[in-house]
C-alpha cells in the first residue's frame, strides 16, 4: 500500500465500495425500527436521520455515511460471518451514534447538521433531549432481535454488554469534552484519552461486536478489536482537522466552528503546547474571552499555521493508520476482502466529510 502520508496530498478520496454493500441493508433495518407513526417524537427522529421534512413528509436529505454500522457487518463478513446475523448489532451501534449526537448538538450549541437545522434547533431543547432517549431505548430493543438472526443467548448477552460499555465510554468521553472546554492546559495525552471514549468507543465497538458474531477466535476478536481502536484515532483526528479547514459546503459546518466553541481538539491542543511566548500570549487572550469574533479565529489559524499544526495531526493521523494496518495483517481473510478493509483505512485518514 502507498504511503498514507503522501496520498493526502492526491486529493479527496472516493467512498469506499463496502459502503455501498451494505447501505440498502442497512437503511431498510434502520427504517424498520423507526416505523413507528406515534408519538410526533418518531416523525423528528426520522427528520434527524435524513428521511423526512420537518412535517413529517418522506424526503431525501444529506444522510450520514453509516460507518459503524458499516463496520460492524464488514468485520463479521472478513472473518467468515454471516453479516446478517451481526445486523441487529450494526442497526443498534447506528441509533446510539445518533443518540449521541442529537445531544452533542444541544451541548456545543450546533444548530447544523447534514446541512439541515439540528433537533433542538428546530423544536427546542427539552424535545430534542426527550428524541434522542427515546432513540437510545430503540437502540436497546433493537439488540432483542439477535435471536431471530440465529445469535444464541450467551452470545446475545456478551454482544449487549459490549455495546452498553460502549456507549457509556461515549457519555463518559462527552463530559470530558465538556469539562475540557476553554482550558489551555489540555496534554495530547488527555486529549487521546478523550476521543478513545467520546469518539472511538463505537467505533472498536463496531469491529469487535462484528468479530465476535462472525468467529469465535480469540486472536482475531481481539487484532479487529485494536484494529477498530486505531480506526478511532484516525477518524476523529482527521475530523478534527475537517473541523477547522473543512470546506462548509462538504462538511455541513462552518468552517473554524471547533475554534469558536473553543473545543479542544487535536489542532487547538497542539497549538496551545508548541506555540511560542509571543503567539501563546495570543492564544490565551482569545481563548479567555467569553465569545470568539472572526477576527480572533484569523489569529488563531495564523498560529496554527506557524505551528505546523495540520501537518502534524496528519502525520498522528497516518501513524494510527499504519497501527490500523498492522493489526489487520495478522487477521486471516480472503485478499480481495484486505484490500476493502485497507481502501476504507485509507479513506478515513484522506475524507473530507
Amino acid at each position: 500500500m502507498a504511503n498514507p502520508v503522501m496520498q493526502t496530498m492526491e486529493g479527496p478520496a472516493a467512498l469506499p465500495a463496502i459502503f455501498q454493500r451494505y447501505r440498502a441493508d442497512i437503511g431498510q433495518a434502520l427504517r424498520h425500527e423507526l416505523s413507528r407513526d406515534q408519538p410526533r417524537v418518531y416523525d423528528m427522529l426520522r427528520y434527524y436521520m435524513g428521511w423526512a421534512d420537518a412535517d413529517g413528509n418522506p424526503s431525501i436529505a444529506t444522510e450520514g455515511k453509516a460507518l459503524r454500522p458499516t463496520l460492524c457487518l464488514f468485520a463479521c463478513d472478513a472473518v467468515g460471518g454471516t453479516p446478517i446475523q451481526a445486523m441487529p448489532a450494526a442497526v443498534a451501534l447506528e441509533l446510539i451514534h445518533n443518540f449521541s449526537l442529537i445531544h452533542d448538538d444541544i451541548q456545543d450549541k450546533d444548530e447544523t447538521r447534514h446541512h439541515r437545522p439540528t433537533l433542538w434547533a428546530k423544536w427546542g431543547v427539552p424535545r430534542a433531549l426527550v428524541a434522542g432517549n427515546v432513540l437510545r431505548i430503540v437502540a436497546d430493543m433493537a439488540l432483542e432481535r439477535l435471536r431471530d438472526e440465529g445469535v444464541d443467548s450467551d452470545l446475545t448477552v456478551q454482544v449487549i454488554q459490549l455495546l452498553t460499555d460502549a456507549y457509556l465510554s461515549v457519555i463518559e468521553g462527552q463530559y470530558l469534552d465538556l469539562r475540557y472546554e476553554g482550558r489551555r492546559d489540555i496534554s495530547i495525552d488527555q486529549y487521546l484519552d478523550m476521543i478513545s471514549r467520546k469518539t472511538g468507543a463505537l467505533i472498536r465497538c463496531a469491529t469487535t461486536l462484528g468479530a465476535v458474531i462472525g468467529t469465535r477466535d480469540e486472536a482475531t476478536v481481539s487484532a479487529l478489536n485494536k484494529w477498530g481502536r486505531s480506526l478511532g484515532y484516525v477518524f476523529q483526528i482527521r475530523d478534527d482537522v475537517l473541523g477547522v479547514w473543512g470546506d462548509e459546503e462538504t462538511t455541513g459546518k462552518p468552517v473554524g466552528a471547533d475554534i469558536r466553541r473553543k473545543k479542544n481538539s487535536f489542532p487547538v491542543v497542539y497549538a496551545m503546547s508548541a506555540a511560542g511566548e509571543h503567539d501563546g500570549r495570543a492564544l490565551e487572550k482569545i481563548y479567555n474571552q467569553s465569545q470568539i469574533s472572526d477576527d480572533d479565529v484569523s489569529v488563531v489559524l495564523d498560529v496554527m499555521g506557524r505551528t505546523n499544526v495540520r501537518e502534524h495531526a496528519q502525520s498522528l493521523a497516518a501513524e494510527h493508520c499504519e497501527a490500523a494496518l498492522h493489526e489487520l495483517s495478522s487477521v486471516e481473510m480472503e485478499p480481495a476482502i484486505r484490500d476493502e478493509a485497507e481502501e476504507l483505512v485509507q479513506f478515513l485518514l484522506v475524507r473530507e466529510h
